[in-house]
């Protein structure tokens, strides 16, 4: 658990995240860092009950609830620590690679049972603080770039 080479390599090779807890509020920190996702070049699956649409993107009122057709590399659970079991068991079930349990978000049992079954867990940990604390380059299908403006990411370190 919260192995600095697994967080980067599921950072690195990952390109959709479901959020669960996805807020449409701007100001709530799953928005933020849904949005950061986005920007960075990763699909983003929001997970809210209450809601049908979030940032653009089609709801799912659980991790269960998205179609199997849609591949989840990791999931960002911003949801309260005694609500990790019953996420665990869905994400043991989707045989999802990678799960991160948000800042303050602790269930140990659910993180071992998770790592178990083959998941790597980062709990009580930011997705997005990691991705820039572990220096992850955008991703390049980023959404935010048209092909005709996409710059690569040697040329933004000024490398090239």
């Amino acid at each position: 658990m919260n192995e600095e080479a697994k967080i980067r390599q599921a950072l690195e090779s990952a390109e959709t995240v479901a959020v669960v807890g996805c807020s449409p509020n701007p100001a709530r920190p799953s928005n933020d860092i849904s949005r950061f996702l986005l920007e960075a070049g990763y699909r983003v699956v929001p997970v809210n009950p209450g809601h049908r649409e979030i940032l653009g993107e089609p709801c799912y009122p659980s991790l269960a609830e998205i179609p199997d057709e849609i591949r989840i590399d990791i999931v960002d659970v911003f949801r309260r620590s005694d609500a990790v079991a019953a996420i665990a068991e869905q994400a043991i079930a989707r045989r999802v690679p990678f799960v991160f349990l948000q800042l303050g978000v602790v269930d140990a049992r659910a993180a071992r049972l998770m790592e178990e079954n083959g998941i790597g867990v980062a709990m009580d940990r930011c997705i997005l603080i990691e991705h820039r604390r572990l220096a992850i380059a955008p991703r390049s299908n980023s959404r935010n770039e048209s092909p005709k403006t996409r710059v690569s990411s040697l040329s933004r370190h000024g490398t090239t």
